[in-house]
C-alpha cells in the first residue's frame, strides 16, 4: 500500500509543473489627457519593479499564477509626498508550448494595487524627533497578459513578460490603466 501511494505521487511530481521565477519590471500609465493647469494626479510611470512569481500548470495545460511587484525606490507624488506602490494578483493561465525550449503562458486575473504614503514631517510629541506616518491606500484590480518562458540550461529559464492592469476607482492617479513589462529568470521543477 505504501509502495503505491509513493508510486502514485511520483506520478503526480511529473506530471505538474511548477515555475519559481523573480526579475525586474518598469510600469507604463498614458498621459494625461488635460491640458489644464489645474491639479493634475500624477502618472504610476517609471522605475524598477523587482518582482517575484510562482506559478503551477498541470498536464492540460492550465493552471495558476500569483506574483508580487513593487517599486524599488520611493518616489514623489507631485514633487510632495514620498510613495511606493505595489502590485499584487492571482491568474489563470493557460500554456502552450511553442517548441522544446519555449512555452507562451496567457493569464488573466485580479489583484490589488497598494500604494504607500510616506509623511516624514509630522512631528513627534514625545522624543521631539521626526516619526514617520504611514498611510496605505489599496484598489482592487484586474489584469490580463502574457510571457515567453525560454529554457536556457535544464530547469533555468529566461521569461519576457508584459501585463494590462485596469485598477478600479482609483483617483490619486490619472489613470486607472497601467502596463508592465520586464524579464524574470526562473526554475521549473516536475518537467
Amino acid at each position: 500500500m505504501f509502495a503505491c501511494s509513493v508510486l502514485a505521487c511520483a506520478g503526480f511530481a511529473r506530471a505538474q509543473e511548477i515555475d519559481v521565477a523573480a526579475g525586474g519590471s518598469t510600469l507604463f500609465s498614458p498621459r494625461p489627457s488635460s491640458a489644464s493647469e489645474a491639479f493634475q494626479p500624477p502618472a504610476l510611470k517609471g522605475g524598477l519593479y523587482p518582482g517575484a512569481s510562482l506559478q503551477y500548470v498541470r498536464p492540460d495545460h492550465f493552471g495558476l499564477n500569483a506574483e508580487f511587484n513593487f517599486r524599488y525606490k520611493e518616489t514623489f507624488y507631485n514633487g510632495y509626498q514620498k510613495f511606493r506602490p505595489t502590485l499584487y494578483d492571482v491568474n489563470a493561465v493557460y500554456a502552450m508550448s511553442i517548441s522544446d525550449r519555449s512555452t507562451i503562458h496567457l493569464m488573466a486575473g485580479g489583484g490589488a494595487q497598494t500604494t504607500i504614503f510616506y509623511n516624514v514631517f509630522n512631528p513627534c510629541t514625545s522624543g521631539g524627533g521626526v516619526c514617520k506616518t504611514n498611510l496605505n491606500s489599496t484598489h482592487f484590480l484586474v489584469d490580463v497578459g502574457a510571457d515567453l518562458r525560454y529554457t536556457v540550461w535544464r530547469h533555468i529559464f529566461l521569461r519576457p513578460e508584459v501585463r494590462y492592469f485596469r485598477v478600479i476607482n482609483d483617483t490619486q492617479f490619472h489613470s486607472s490603466n497601467l502596463f508592465r513589462a520586464g524579464v524574470s529568470v526562473g526554475y521549473t521543477f516536475g518537467r
